[in-house]
């Protein structure tokens, strides 16, 4: 079944409503929606190389966005939905699991999942559940995903469509590499100053 939905996803970079379905897929993909939105961001990139920094921006600002609707789903309506999430979207282990990370530093456990492959949804409704900062949810959000997002986006502006199954390819690990050369430079900041 994700594998039709993913496919289903990709379908639309081949018509006039993909940078619309990037918006959405980024959007609900934040809180509930099982298929990341990189594979139509990479596929409209590869399109139209020349657009790949307004689509990254898109996915980027669409996702923070869908990242506090989330928060406002854990926040305001959890008692309501948390069968449904406990039954299609995360396990209550990792729902426990996330809650433990937030109280160790809830900005590095929402900045890693909006960097890695960790299911960014997860973070952004127990953000809301148990009540971290909006602001720190915000400032990860816009950071990882940003980064995440310009990253895909500036390696098939620059280097071309082969980039895709590179990306395919090593995701995990230039994701993994990327989120240690951050922290490294997020701590060498902190010791700096």
């Amino acid at each position: 079944m994700i594998r039709r939905i993913y496919d289903w996803v990709l379908g639309w970079s081949d018509t006039k409503y993909g940078v619309t379905a990037l918006s959405v897929v980024s959007f609900i993909e934040s809180s509930f929606f099982p298929v990341p939105p990189d594979p139509l961001l990479m596929a409209l990139c590869m399109g139209k190389p020349e657009r790949s920094f307004r689509y990254a921006a898109i996915c980027s600002a669409m996702s923070v966005l869908g990242g506090i609707f989330g928060y406002l789903i854990g926040w305001a309506i959890w008692e309501l939905v948390d069968d449904f999430f406990f039954a299609y979207v995360f396990s209550r282990e990792v729902f426990e699991l996330v809650g433990t990370q937030y109280e160790n530093n809830a900005f590095v456990a929402v900045l890693t999942a909006a960097v890695t492959p960790i299911p960014y949804k997860v973070f952004t409704v127990t953000a809301g559940v148990f009540q971290i900062s909006l602001a720190t949810l915000i400032a990860a959000s816009v950071i990882g995903r940003s980064a995440r997002f310009f990253l895909e986006a500036g390696l098939i502006y620059f280097f071309g469509a082969g980039t895709k199954s590179f990306i395919d390819k090593y995701f995990n690990l230039l994701v993994t590499l990327f989120f240690v050369l951050l922290v490294l430079g997020l701590v060498g900041v902190k010791y700096l100053f």
